[in-house]
């Protein structure tokens, strides 16, 4: 009764409802929020914290950003202020002339970003492009992570290294929960539209490094690392500490290139490893507590794409590797 009084104690002010019903509609920043309701951000702070106090909001920061978003299923299932908060957005008519307005303030914001993520993908489509030309379709892959995704049959996905969302795109709809991690902002803006585009609110992206996730042991299903380790200088300390927060019976579905020699895509793209071999995917996994599963390979021209899956063991059987010991902050 106490978190439920409190809770509406802290709703009941026409401003503080306005921000509930807009921050449901996705994840906003002060500077979002001041400009939507037309007040200082000082004032919309206050207010914020008030919400986020009583638990009908959750907070998170990327670097200098601080985002609000609704208090999520996931951290408030059991929660009575995380049920009124959902209960009082379904309640606020949206033809009330305020509601309509501040709706109508976060649409213009929406294409905002919209715009600008489309900006920059813009500038950077060739690079893209041209990485993709030399491996087999991207439609067999995600189709053959689909097949994983389902036999698995997760509650709660993360997806490291999400960039523009795509894998949460594809597997959100097959999950309860699916997180994205990524450290660049700029395909974090673009996740987030695609992500609102596709209508899946039970898939959101945060700012993160994949030595040091922001997450608890043990608080996933299955972990995708989707065409990143390539990119990482320590791509067995990434595993482990994708591992580390594999629930036990989870597991961890990883996609790459098998070894070439295009230099180039080192050189330009920012490549440190040319592909990876199978036999050290199986011993990374294995020092990460893992039980590896035969490969899957998707041959292209020049590029071979490789699905490799592990599987975490039952409680008991678990083995740590020192770097996936390392603690982490759980996600806020």
């Amino acid at each position: 009764m106490g978190e439920l009084l409190a809770a509406l104690r802290a709703v009941a002010e026409p401003s503080r409802l306005r921000l509930l019903v807009l921050c449901a509609r996705g994840e906003l920043t002060v500077s979002d929020l001041a400009q939507i309701l037309g007040q200082s951000q000082p004032r919309v702070s206050r207010h914020l914290k008030l919400l986020c106090d009583a638990g009908l909001l959750d907070r998170f920061r990327e670097g200098s950003w601080v985002f609000y978003r609704l208090s999520s299923s996931r951290l408030s299932s059991g929660s009575a202020a995380g049920a009124l908060s959902r209960h009082l957005v379904a309640a606020c008519d949206q033809s009330d002339e305020t509601i309509a307005l501040d709706l109508q303030r976060l649409a213009a914001i929406k294409r905002q970003r919209a715009e600008l993520a489309a900006a920059y993908f813009r500038e950077n489509a060739a690079q893209w492009h041209r990485i993709r030309s030399l491996y087999v379709g991207e439609r067999e892959v995600e189709s053959a992570l689909a097949d994983i995704v389902g036999a698995a049959a997760p509650r709660d996905l993360l997806d490291i290294g999400t960039g523009t969302g795509r894998m949460l795109e594809i597997l959100g709809p097959r999950v309860a929960n699916a997180l994205g991690i990524d450290q660049s902002r700029e395909m974090l803006a673009s996740a987030r539209v695609n992500l609102e585009r596709a209508g899946l609110a039970n898939s959101i992206v945060r700012l993160g490094d994949m030595y040091q996730l922001p997450i608890a042991d043990a608080s996933f299903d299955a972990v995708v690392i989707h065409q990143v380790l390539h990119y990482a200088d320590r791509p067995a300390a990434a595993l482990a500490e994708a591992a580390r927060v594999l629930r036990p019976r989870g597991t961890l579905i990883l996609v790459d290139f098998a070894p070439h020699a295009l230099d180039f895509l080192r050189e330009e793209h920012a490549h440190r490893r040319l592909g990876f071999a199978d036999a050290d995917i199986d011993e990374w996994c294995r020092a990460a507590g893992l039980e590896p599963a035969p490969p899957r390979h998707l041959p292209g021209d020049p590029l071979t794409v490789v699905i490799w899956t592990a599987c975490r063991g039952t409680a008991g059987d678990q083995r740590h590797s020192a770097a996936a010991r390392e603690p982490a902050a759980v996600l806020a």
